[in-house]
């Protein structure tokens, strides 16, 4: 799985990443056939992505999961039995967790919340459009940026300040490039916001993810609230 920190050039709109990994490897998670059917269209369409599983709910997830070894997971958050909070919980302790797309019908949905505490990577609207889908998942697979920081910036400002950062304190260069991440910005836009080089940039973020403990951006971004180390108001 692609390491945020030494991640690929960042892509941009529906163009293929030159240098990514081939293919990624998805599995829809959807409890109604009809939406489940349909994210595997749309997303099997492209050249760069994979199927490799269809689940209903949680526990079978979990099941295609273990056997596909996907790169991403496209989880509903609604389902019966296991329900997508407690699957991505559950997949992200697997010994190779596969990075979990929330897929949800409103973006402010407590399930949403919840679901980025317990350390999925992002969220889709059911009624994104195709461009918007394909673009999430490679998003989410190649760890390029913060997928929507606005709208997770919104659901997480509720939750913030509610623990503290006991790790390794951040230097000031770090504290800055948090700050952007929280913002969206790629490795790239940070660079020239900083007048850094992009390889310092994706540095300074692997040594931001050792340090907060964080699997990815996103994670990063939800930690730095939860721990006053990036106000969500100022980002």
């Amino acid at each position: 799985m692609t390491d945020p920190a030494n991640e690929p050039a960042e892509p941009t709109g529906l163009a293929r990443p030159v240098d990514a990994p081939d293919p990624v490897r998805l599995v829809v998670v959807d409890d109604e056939p009809l939406v489940r059917q349909g994210l595997s269209l749309i997303l099997g369409a492209e050249d760069d992505l994979e199927i490799v599983g269809e689940a209903a709910d949680g526990d079978e997830a979990l099941r295609i999961v273990r056997a596909t070894r996907p790169h991403v997971v496209c989880m509903d958050v609604r389902m019966p039995g296991i329900d997508g909070i407690r699957a991505t919980e559950l997949l992200l302790h697997l010994p190779e967790p596969p990075k979990v797309l929330v897929v949800t019908t409103f973006e402010h949905d407590q399930h949403v919340h919840d679901a980025l505490l317990t350390g999925a990577s992002g969220f889709l609207l059911k009624r994104a459009t195709r461009p918007e889908m394909v673009r999430a998942v490679r998003t989410i697979a190649h760890g390029t940026s913060l997928l929507f920081p606005d709208a997770v910036r919104d659901l997480l400002r509720p939750s913030a300040r509610t623990a503290r950062h006991d790790g390794p304190p951040l230097t000031e260069r770090e504290t800055e490039v948090l700050a952007h991440l929280a913002r969206g910005e790629t490795n790239a836009e940070i660079a020239a916001e900083l007048f850094l080089g992009v390889e310092t940039v994706r540095t300074h973020v692997g040594n931001l993810l050792a340090k907060l403990g964080a699997r990815d951006r996103t994670q990063a971004v939800v930690i730095a609230y939860r721990t006053g180390l990036v106000d969500p108001r100022a980002s």
